[in-house]
Parts: structure tokens; sequence; C-alpha cells
């Protein structure tokens, strides 16, 4: 959500997509109000035929496309001796496989306009692993290798292909661990703090913009120096 209203604030159309009809109406109106234009689009990221869908849509209703943000992502923790198929399959389809069909549907306009700018929203647990997230650290770290071959594919169209890799930001998803866990995860962030959706959003209206013309196939960690 911030990514998009960050986005519509540098003057982006942006079409938000997921499968909650509601989630998207509330973006929108935000995006709106501020002035600028949103367009809701329903699909289900993990299935080829929906994705398809939508970008025919989207070729016949704006004719191209300029920035797309792969942000879909879910969690399914437990340790791998008790993971589930099923809670393998269903992180790898909605972080990854949708990754992949967004990138595919959408270097195919890129290349015929001659530009674009694809950014894919990995994760720190791609970079280092976390305990009890190796489904979810491998969908992670699979974003960035097919972030950095797609990125030699496309480069010569002048299309870039990035990675944004967010640390432990204040979410909805962080929340879950518990204010306990998060106060020793604080401890491990030079930064003394969580981040913020906007610290998110700021690294990728920089790799959207014109700015980041000559930045391609990169991973722009986001995690208050963690990792450093």
């Amino acid at each position: 959500k911030a990514c998009a209203i960050a986005l519509a604030e540098c003057g982006a159309t942006v079409l938000c997509v997921a499968r909650s009809a509601d989630k998207l109406a509330a973006t929108v109106a935000e995006i709106e109000a501020a002035g600028g234009k949103g367009v809701a689009l329903t699909c289900d990221v993990g299935s080829r035929d929906s994705v398809q869908g939508l970008f025919e849509n989207v070729e016949a209703d704006f004719q191209k496309l300029d920035i797309i943000v792969n942000n879909a992502g879910i969690t399914r923790d437990t340790l791998l001796p008790r993971m589930t198929d099923e809670q393998w399959d269903d992180v790898i389809q909605t972080n990854l496989t949708s990754c992949f069909l967004f990138c595919r549907e959408a270097s195919k306009m890129m290349m015929s306009a001659r530009y674009g700018r694809i950014i894919n929203m990995t994760s720190v647990s791609g970079l280092i692993g976390n305990p009890g997230q190796t489904n979810y650290s491998a969908s992670k770290a699979g974003m960035i290798g097919l972030t950095r071959s797609l990125a030699r594919e496309l480069g010569k169209r002048k299309v870039t292909v990035n990675a944004v890799a967010p640390g432990f930001i204040e979410s909805d998803m962080t929340r879950a661990l518990g204010a306990d866990t998060l106060k020793e995860v604080v401890k491990r962030i030079p930064a003394n703090r969580l981040g913020q959706a906007d610290d998110v959003a700021a690294a990728v209206v920089f790799l959207a913009s014109s700015a980041a013309s000559f930045v391609n196939g990169q991973v722009l960690t986001v995690d208050g120096g963690m990792t450093c």
C-alpha cells in the first residue's frame, strides 16, 4: 500500500492488484483523495490463467506498462521437519511463481516499448536465511536469482530489473512475532528501530525513477544495517 501511494504521489497511474477487492478499494480511495490516480484490479497472482487475463486487460486498456512492483508475499512458518507439502507449495506459489508470471508478462510489454522498471520485493531472509522459514527464505532467494538473470536478459532493451530486500518492517506480519521477540530483533539492528513501510516505498520510488537508469540487477537492502 505504501509503495502504491508513493508511486501515485510521483504521478504514476497505479494499478493495484490483489485477490481482495475490499482492500484494493481502500488503497485506491486513499490515492484518489490525495489527487492521484489508482485503479483496482483483482487477480490470483499465483494462477497462470488469472495473470495472463490481467495483462491482456492492462494492455487493452492502457497500451503500456512502465513500472511493475512484485510485492506478493505470505508466510507459513514452521521448522523444516514439520513442514507440509502444502505449506511449501503455498509460499513458493504466492511469493516466487507469481513473480515469475508477472515478470514474464510485463517483460513482453516492456521489451516492445524499449523501456521499463521491474522491482521485485525480496527480503533479508533471502540473503541470510531465517530459522522456521525455509520455504519463505527459499522463495525470496529465488526472487534474487530471477532478478539478476532477468536484468541481464532485458538490459539491452532499456528495461532494468532490481530487487528491494526489506528487513524487519513494522507491519501485521512482524507484529505477529510478539513484543518480546521484536525487542530482541531491534537489538540486532544498528538503527535501533523497526523499519517503516515508507522506508521501503522510498527505495521502490528510487528504483522506478530516471535517477536509477544505470542501476540494474541489484538488491537494495532496507534493514537499518542489520545485515551489514
